[in-house]
């Protein structure tokens, strides 16, 4: 597997060895909320999860590591691949809170989709996302992707039922809003 490198961001494969840099992470209970996690269940990252999780991310030829200035930041991976069908979804995860909303997802996700048209020959990625996760749809959208449906009240947070929001993005599509970057 192989890395990819942005301007800011680096994607890396995983390795066992990132285990440590999880277990610092810790857990945030508001990027919790925005996996479907409740208040209530937010527990902190032991190092025996920490080990479970990194171990699990190097067995996957699809996940990389989100790392900013050589710091493992989060994670980013393709599943459910269909081959045939040329298509996958995609989960993204920035785990430092001070790192939120300063366009770090989006660079990891662009370096992603580029791989996954051009190198996997992909012709289609899914995602899905808590529709109160607004941050989270303000950059799959910046990045291309279009809501493709609502599935609703699928998640239960926080004593209350949410929706949740089927997004895609179609090699074409991609392709195009390099261009218009490109050209703007």
């Amino acid at each position: 597997m192989i890395s990819l490198k942005g301007a800011g961001v680096r994607l890396r494969p995983a390795s066992p060895d990132d285990a440590e840099a999880r277990f610092s992470l810790g857990t945030d209970a508001d990027i919790s909320r925005m996996f479907g996690v409740s208040q209530s269940d937010v527990k902190p990252i032991t190092r025996d999860a920490a080990e479970e999780w990194a171990q699990g991310q190097a067995q996957n030829p699809y996940a990389w590591m989100i790392e900013l200035e050589q710091r493992l930041i989060g994670e980013i991976k393709l599943h459910s691949l269909n081959f045939q069908d040329r298509r996958a979804s995609m989960a993204v995860a920035i785990y430092d809170p001070a790192l939120l909303g300063k366009g770090l997802g989006s660079e990891a996700i662009r370096l992603l989709l580029q791989h996954a048209f051009t190198e996997l020959k992909l012709h289609r990625i899914g995602i899905r996302v808590l529709a109160y996760n607004e941050r989270a749809i303000r950059a799959y959208q910046k990045c291309g992707f279009v809501v493709e449906g609502r599935e609703r009240e699928t998640a239960f947070v926080d004593g209350k039922w949410h929706d949740d929001l089927m997004m895609g993005l179609l090699s074409t599509e991609f392709q195009g809003w390099l261009r218009s970057k490109v050209r703007s």
